[in-house]
Parts: C-alpha cells; sequence; structure tokens
C-alpha cells in the first residue's frame, strides 16, 4: 500500500517562499527511510551541520520513494492570501494541486501535518488524515517535512547570497528575530524604507480570519 505524506516549511518566517512537499511511498520505501534515519526536519535543528544532513536525507528519499513533488509558494502569493486571512485555504489549495498532480485516488491514504488546515481536504479525499505532529503518524510525513525544508533552506540560502555584498551575511533564517530584524531594518535604511521584494508585507496580519472550513 501506497501512503502520501504532506508537510509544508516556511509558513512562518518574513522573509523568503513557503515550500510544500508530498512524499508516496510504499512499506519497503518507509522501511529503507526508517533505518536512515529519516525523521521530524525541525530536530536536527538550523546549524550548517543540520542542513547538511537534510540535504543528503533529501537525496536520499528522493531515490527511495515511489513519487514526490515540493513546490515554492511565492511571497506575493503567500501576501495576497494572507491579507484576505485566506493562507489555510492557500496551502489547502496547493496541496490538493499537487495530490491531483501525483494522480492521487480519492480513497488513497494521505496523512497531512495540520489537522484545522487540512480536514477540509476530506471532501475531495475521504480517506485523508489531518492530524497534528503528522511526522510521529507516518514516515512519509517526516519525509515530506525534510524535503520542504531543504527546499526552504536552499531558497533562503539565495536570498542571503543575493544581500550578502552589501549587507554582509544574513542570519536568522528568514524568521523574524533579531538577525533578521537587522537586515530588515539596514535595508529600509539604505532604500528610503522600503522592504526587499522577498520580505512578506503581510507578516503579522491575521493569518486565519476567514481561513476556518
Amino acid at each position: 500500500m501506497i501512503v502520501f505524506g504532506v508537510d509544508e516549511a516556511g509558513r512562518g518566517p518574513i522573509l523568503g517562499p513557503m515550500a510544500i512537499a508530498v512524499v508516496a511511498a510504499n512499506v519497503p520505501a518507509c522501511t529503507r527511510m526508517e533505518r536512515l534515519g529519516v525523521t521530524d526536519s525541525k530536530r536536527f535543528g538550523a546549524s550548517a551541520k543540520a542542513k547538511a544532513k537534510r540535504a543528503e536525507l533529501a537525496h536520499e528519499i528522493r531515490s527511495t520513494v515511489s513519487q514526490y513533488a515540493v513546490r515554492l509558494v511565492d511571497v506575493r502569493t503567500i501576501d495576497e492570501h494572507t491579507f484576505r486571512g485566506q493562507l489555510n485555504q492557500l496551502e489547502r489549495d496547493v496541496v490538493a494541486d499537487m495530490l491531483a498532480a501525483l494522480e492521487t485516488r480519492p480513497r488513497s491514504r494521505i496523512v497531512c501535518d495540520g489537522q484545522k488546515i487540512f480536514a477540509p481536504l476530506r471532501r475531495q479525499f475521504p480517506a485523508l488524515e489531518a492530524v497534528n505532529d503528522g511526522e510521529s503518524v507516518h514516515i512519509t510525513v517526516a519525509a515530506a517535512s525534510i524535503l520542504a525544508k531543504h527546499a526552504r533552506d536552499e531558497a533562503f540560502a539565495a536570498i542571503a547570497a543575493k544581500y550578502e555584498l552589501e549587507f554582509g551575511p544574513i542570519r536568522g533564517g528568514g524568521y523574524l528575530n533579531a538577525a533578521t530584524r537587522a537586515f530588515l531594518d539596514e535595508y529600509a535604511a539604505r532604500r528610503g524604507g522600503e522592504l526587499p521584494p522577498e520580505a512578506r508585507r503581510s507578516w503579522g496580519a491575521d493569518k486565519q480570519r476567514a481561513s476556518s472550513p
């Protein structure tokens, strides 16, 4: 039996895209991923060593599973939906489109990380399981979390490289911490109050309003 796991990375940062991944695997593939040490991507941390380990596992996952898909959702699309309180709906729409592209059947077993976000997809996929802590429910979700986080790591690395010559190393992973705030403040000071195009103007807006089912 093939199980589809779904997870995202980068829903909360102020800089850069959100990544969503779907991984489909049968029992032998799941067993191999367990032996490889596939687990929730957050357990590896944010160090350079952690990123290298996720990159290594992402390669192994892609060569092991029967199907996978990764999609980056750009900042403009995130802003458009978040300002309308429809970030949850955006995630559902993207995942539904990805599952359709993978030719998922209505009765396929699908495990999505996020009970509130993904429960409405049961209208399209009756066997879908929308759960919190999905990485502990099925290893395909953990695998999806690694592919999504690796894609997000690469996307942020490209952003940091773009501005490093002028602003120096950009740390903080794009989350609104001291390092990211320092970069945004310096960028605004040099650009007449503007934010970089990779910054989410909607950060801090009501992400839940009107996005519930």
